[in-house]
């Protein structure tokens, strides 16, 4: 007579859920990398945000027995936690560098405004040339005026004058009313003449200028003559200064004759 022995069979072992660890790990090390970029701190704060959250929700099944990979899910949850801090330095890091541009941009736009041309009797803003005499002033204290032009006879050494032409000078006086000195070196007036605009020659001689030289100190002037060699025939010469680079060119029609 046989008796069949029947032994009880174990439990088979539960299956470890590490994914969620192995998760915050991966998204730890990716934020934390994005962290280290300043414009990426949008993403560097997102998956911070998920890493820490699946580290610690895979801390918990670590402690149930539901998973065995503690030391993974806790660096997931400290590298997320890495990621949410660099995130906030590089969002402080990008904001403070947008705003410093912002007001880079502004100084730079105030700066130009500062050098545009007030409105002298409101000739400028409707697009006039200027009379002789009248003086455009500009926002930093500037003012130019031209002076009617009166013809003289250029000497023996002159250059620039052709026979059978008129010859005529101007007078370009410069005024600093601003707070600073202004360098008026390289201002050099131009000059144009008859019904198709066609350059008018400088002319260069004794007690004629031709440009302006050194700095203007505040509450002072300077002063030049230039000449100009014109057509016997024209009518008028249309003079243009423009006071450095920071300025607009103004123009005045002056009436010949």
């Amino acid at each position: 007579m046989s008796y069949d022995t029947q032994l009880p069979h174990s439990p088979a072992p539960a299956a470890m859920r590490n994914g969620l660890g192995t998760a915050a790990l991966i998204l730890g090390i990716i934020g934390t990398l994005s962290g280290l970029i300043p414009l990426f701190f949008w993403l560097a704060g997102i998956l911070g945000l998920i890493a820490l959250v699946l580290g610690l929700v895979g801390k918990g099944r670590v402690k149930r027995g539901e998973a065995n990979n503690k030391g993974v899910t806790l660096t997931g949850a400290i590298l997320g936690l890495a990621a949410l801090i660099l995130s906030v330095v590089g969002a402080v890091i990008t904001f403070t560098a947008v705003s410093e541009a912002v007001d880079e941009l502004d100084k730079l736009d105030n700066s130009l405004k500062d050098s545009a041309p007030k409105d002298p009797g409101g000739k400028a803003a409707q697009g006039k040339a200027l009379a002789a005499g009248d003086t455009i002033e500009y926002e930093d204290g500037l003012k130019v005026t031209v002076s009617a032009p009166k013809a003289f006879t250029p000497d023996e050494f002159a250059v620039g004058h052709t026979e059978g032409n008129k010859a005529y000078q101007v007078t370009v006086t410069i005024e600093n009313s601003g707070k600073k000195a202004w360098d008026s070196a390289g201002t050099m007036p131009k000059a144009r003449t008859g019904k198709d605009g066609a350059e008018a020659e400088q002319i260069l001689g004794d007690k004629l200028g031709v440009v302006f030289d050194g700095s203007v100190l505040p509450g002072k002037k300077a002063t030049q003559t230039f000449g100009f060699d014109t057509p016997a025939a024209a009518k008028s010469l249309t003079v243009e200064v423009e006071p450095g680079m920071d300025h607009d060119a103004t123009q005045w029609d002056l009436k010949l004759g």
